[in-house]
């Protein structure tokens, strides 16, 4: 049986473009993309109970329409304890610094590694200008950066887009696997070593120099870590 591809996006009815064997609609204002960004969003900045079905009940499709719900609709949706829950999240995360916000907004290429890289530089993301973005980043991450940065939701986003700034992103690098015993969270250590001057990665490779794993337990990345003759700690305390 001949299998046809589609031709336009089931939720937006743009047309596909194919990529590196790849359908993609490259419709900004695609629901189902709107949907992905704001679950992804709150994921990274915990705000916790809003999944798919919540953010449809809401009938929200970008990031800064969630920040323009008032507490009576999210209650008329949610119910008063949900809602009141919710929106109670949603005020205490426009406290987020740039760089928790910055990798949760969805501009491709902009992930932790390149917000780092960013705020050990910028204090706020209004001192950033293109020939400035192009020293820490690539053409195509700053290209998307600045395009960001020119659009309605940027504007209307209520962060002050400040950053903490970091001490060093260009000192050691080091991987965390498995639970910790001296912090209470991966991303309070990760913070910390941050803080320090070591860079913090999410798995190991050759350029990796330090492995962290207190667990004793011997994961894929401790495995990966000695063939590559990585140093493990088994207590992050020790490369403070």
């Amino acid at each position: 049986m001949k299998i046809i591809a589609p031709t336009h996006c089931p939720s937006c009815n743009s047309e596909l473009v194919l990529s590196n064997s790849i359908l993609y609609c490259v419709n900004k204002s695609c629901p189902a993309q709107g949907l992905k960004t704001i679950e992804n969003f709150a994921k990274i900045l915990k705000i916790m109970g809003l999944g798919p079905a919540r953010i449809e009940a809401l009938d929200i499709y970008s990031i800064a329409e969630l920040y323009k719900l008032s507490e009576k609709y999210i209650v008329s949706k949610l119910g008063d304890t949900l809602g009141s829950k919710l929106y109670a999240q949603i005020q205490s995360s426009k406290n987020a610094s740039l760089n928790q916000v910055l990798p949760a907004l969805g501009i491709p290429l902009i992930g932790k590694v390149a917000a780092d890289k960013i705020c050990a530089k910028f204090t706020n993301l209004n001192e950033i200008t293109e020939e400035l973005a192009l020293t820490i980043l690539g053409p195509q991450a700053t290209s998307n950066l600045m395009a960001w940065i020119q659009t309605e939701e940027y504007k209307e986003l209520p962060f002050s887009f400040k950053s903490e700034k970091t001490e060093s992103v260009n000192g050691p690098t080091v991987c965390i696997t498995g639970k910790l015993s001296s912090f209470k969270t991966k991303a309070e250590a990760a913070k910390y070593l941050t803080q320090k001057g070591y860079r913090v990665v999410n798995s190991v490779t050759k350029d990796t120099v330090y492995l962290v794993n207190e667990s004793g337990v011997e994961s894929e990345k401790t495995r990966k870590a000695s063939a590559n003759g990585t140093i493990i700690i088994n207590n992050i305390l020790e490369l403070i």
